[in-house]
């Protein structure tokens, strides 16, 4: 089997200011490689690792890690980068998680971002998830937000197009039928952004696009890249998803091979 890149915590390539997208690409290619699978498998193998012992934490962080990695290769080197912030939309599961996490790492390279949780909770849902929304309390680089009503998200509309990036870390999963609010609405500011100029970066899957099938909800998300998780997934390969997802990048997160079972 092809040597696989190191964990992007402990990844050096990735290093503050880190690689562009090509390079990136290139370096995580191995994973690109292998065999799709659809979101369902994925949770399958992501159950099977916890129970052999990495614990989703674990797998949040270097999710987490990787997404930051995208966003750094997305803004360009220190000189180039755009005068602004970077917004993530995060969802109350796992998803958003994984942006609270690369807000995390993102900050520590000097990037500031706001961080929009959009759900009716006022914590996310999820035990990894919360605890690293409670890890940005107190960074200075960070301004956390949190988006319970339509109203509220549609707030963000206000001066989107001066955002650096958006990360759309709002839903890892397609859903049935139409979104519900706040998602619905924070999925809409996605959209206004992409129309603006602002690249939107999608974690896991572009909000409302399903990973096994390809097909959206309404509405869905249109990304510029969406960097995904140990394998490649199969609605994203469809025409459908293609065209949602744009630029797709498999990073490694810490799935031992035992668990990875197709």
């Amino acid at each position: 089997m092809t040597d696989l890149p190191p964990l992007p915590t402990t990844d050096p390539f990735l290093v503050a200011p880190g690689p562009d997208l090509d390079a990136l690409a290139a370096h995580w290619a191995p994973l690109a490689a292998r065999s799709p699978i659809t979101g369902e498998v994925m949770r399958g193998i992501d159950a099977r690792a916890q129970r052999l012992g990495v614990a989703g934490e674990t797998l949040m962080e270097e999710a987490g890690r990787a997404v930051a990695a995208v966003a750094l290769a997305m803004l360009g080197g220190p000189g180039e980068r755009r005068q602004g912030r970077v917004l993530v939309l995060a969802g109350p599961g796992n998803n958003g998680g994984d942006g609270h996490v690369a807000a995390r790492h993102l900050a520590a390279a000097g990037v500031r971002s706001v961080v929009a949780l959009a759900a009716t909770d006022v914590r996310p849902t999820t035990r990894d998830a919360a605890a690293n929304w409670d890890r940005l309390d107190g960074l200075d680089p960070v301004t956390r937000l949190h988006l319970a009503t339509a109203h509220e998200a549609r707030l963000l509309l206000n001066g989107i197009e001066r955002a650096t990036l958006v990360i759309d870390a709002l839903l890892g999963t397609g859903v049935q039928g139409a979104l519900r609010e706040p998602v619905r609405s924070a999925v809409e500011v996605c959209l206004a952004a992409r129309a603006a100029g602002v690249p939107v970066l999608a974690v896991d899957t572009p909000t409302a696009v399903d990973l096994g099938s390809g097909a959206p909800s309404d509405p869905a998300v249109r990304a510029d890249v969406t960097v995904t998780f140990h394998r490649p997934r199969t609605g994203l390969l469809t025409r459908t998803g293609a065209r949602l997802a744009g630029r797709v990048l498999v990073a490694p997160i810490g799935i031992p091979a035992q668990a990875d079972r197709t």
